[in-house]
């Protein structure tokens, strides 16, 4: 789409800095600066804004879109804040009340959401026959308990990716007893079938609108402040871009952001389409792999907060291996995290005179980098050396965890504290260290396309198998253009169709993916 977007601009918004960059129509680098992030997070992006914005020779209407990348909703749920109170309905009985909602989740997190759970008749077959027949009195009852309280509704049904009809006679009954403004999730566009982890991913989902609004009125906000007025977008999970009015939808689709940010900066800037990606922060590295240039998605359910989940989230391994992880005990029994000194780095490491041994001062005690006073870790180069080496395990056998073939592939090492990376690691082909590696992740926004993803299951029933392929593949391409993609430009880039056997009819699950550049303003 040449001529289409003039300059760019990408932000991530870290739990330690706030990065900033500008990239030009052909994707190049003309500014970057890192700041610290803010508590209110206007101040935080309008100080990175004005800060990038002063090193370019350039007016500001020539910026035509900012793309945001931020940790605050996962940071929300692990901290367990900011969350609103959800009045959770499941569709589902009598089959499914042996397990009630919530069952497994933590008492903090389930105390911080819930505003009351209630299981109602309804649901479908996974043929997408009715399983028995739905109640709305039961769910205009419960609604009437929890008004007052509930802040947002979460509704989840039996089988509902294949048929989400009583979903949505739900939300109308939403509507009339709590108002049309209470914000309501249907689990049927979140997660796959699975219903205990679809419906957490929903509840999730309802308790994050708030954070969601708190960020998009912060980027808004700092837009304004700059005079800039351009398109804004969100990133998402799966290293793509959905429009404001989707994040207010789905917020949860923002969890794994940024480290998706961090692979698809780490795919430009290696030049790189398929490799082994760890982004080091200064707390832990996220080790991911990417497959033809986007973050391979999680095949597995993934456990958010403490409750387990399964919507699209990039496949990662987490370690404790941080620019800031702290080095205790002794060089013959060395202790390397989990907890890290972080944001403080520069007052509490030994080499910029504080008194705390950190994975920096053992890259600096190593010879792998060159900052503050080398001298400062005298008397400490065993300890060091035997953490740097600790640590050059913890990272291989994550890289040897996440690969896909058994052959050495390339890695490449991006984040503010990838210097404490070997040079070389068992069964990597070699370590690529791109240029301008710290800021990775507001790259990775900067260059973002627009996707779009189905997942249902569909009866075969009567239909062909190629009509319903389509079917699938228009939704996809549906989906990707209401998150902000270029209708002329939508490309379906995977599909994936996996029979269901030992049915009584035929079905099948079918998992669609379209992407596109960036729509015309």
């Amino acid at each position: 789409m040449p001529g289409s977007v003039d300059l760019r601009v990408g932000i991530d918004v870290g739990g330690t800095n706030t990065d900033a960059v500008v990239l030009d129509s052909e994707n190049r680098l003309l500014a970057k600066h890192k700041t610290p992030t803010t508590s209110d997070l206007t101040s935080g992006i309008t100080a990175a804004l004005e800060a990038v914005l002063g090193q370019i020779d350039q007016p500001v209407e020539r910026i035509t879109h900012v793309m945001l990348g931020t940790t605050h909703a996962t940071n929300a749920i692990l901290e367990r804040r900011d969350l609103l109170k959800v009045a959770v309905i499941r569709i589902g009985a009598p089959a499914t009340v042996s397990i009630p909602p919530l069952s497994d989740w933590p008492n903090d997190l389930r105390q911080a959401v819930s505003a009351g759970e209630a299981v109602v008749p309804g649901g479908s077959e996974v043929t997408g026959g009715t399983l028995v027949p739905f109640q709305p009195d039961e769910v205009a009852a419960f609604l009437e308990k929890v008004q007052g309280t509930a802040e947002a509704v979460a509704i989840s049904a039996v089988f509902s990716p294949v048929s989400g009809e009583h979903e949505r006679l739900a939300e109308e009954i939403v509507r009339k007893v709590l108002g049309t403004e209470i914000p309501v999730s249907l689990s049927q566009g979140i997660g796959a079938l699975g219903l205990l982890e679809r419906e957490n991913a929903c509840i999730l989902n309802a308790a994050l609108v708030g954070v969601a609004h708190k960020v998009v009125h912060g980027l808004s906000a700092a837009l304004a402040q700059n005079g800039i007025d351009a398109a804004a977008f969100l990133t998402q999970n799966d290293g793509t871009l959905m429009g404001l009015d989707y994040v207010l939808r789905f917020p949860v689709l923002t969890i794994g952001s940024g480290p998706a940010n961090s692979m698809r900066g780490a795919c430009y800037l290696a030049d790189v389409s398929d490799a082994v990606v760890v982004d080091v922060g200064g707390t832990s590295s996220d080790v991911g792999m990417l497959l033809n240039g986007f973050p391979r998605e999680s095949s597995t359910p993934t456990d958010i907060g403490g409750a387990r989940t399964n919507f699209r989230m990039p496949d990662l391994v987490a370690i404790a291996v941080g620019g800031g992880t702290r080095v205790s005990g002794t060089p013959q029994d060395v202790g390397v995290g989990p907890d890290s000194v972080g944001y403080r780095l520069r007052d509490e490491a030994l080499v910029f005179g504080g008194s705390t041994a950190t994975l920096s001062d053992a890259a600096v005690a190593g010879g792998r980098a060159a900052f503050g006073d080398p001298a400062a870790v005298a008397g400490k180069e065993e300890l060091l050396a035997a953490a740097l080496a600790k640590a050059d395990e913890l990272v291989s056998v994550a890289t040897d965890q996440i690969k896909t073939a058994r052959g050495p592939v390339p890695l490449v090492a991006v984040g503010g504290g990838s210097v404490i990376l070997p040079d070389a690691i068992p069964g990597v082909e070699r370590i690529v260290r791109p240029a301008d590696y710290d800021v990775a992740n507001a790259i990775g926004a900067a260059i973002a396309s627009v996707s779009g993803q189905v997942d249902k299951v569909f009866k075969l029933a009567g239909r062909q198998r190629q009509e319903v392929v389509d079917l699938a593949r228009a939704a996809a391409r549906d989906e990707a253009i209401s998150a902000g993609a270029d209708p002329a430009a939508v490309e379906i880039v995977e599909v994936e169709e996996v029979p269901m056997a030992y049915l009584t009819e035929p079905v099948v699950r079918i998992r669609v993916k379209a992407a596109g550049p960036l729509g015309r303003m």
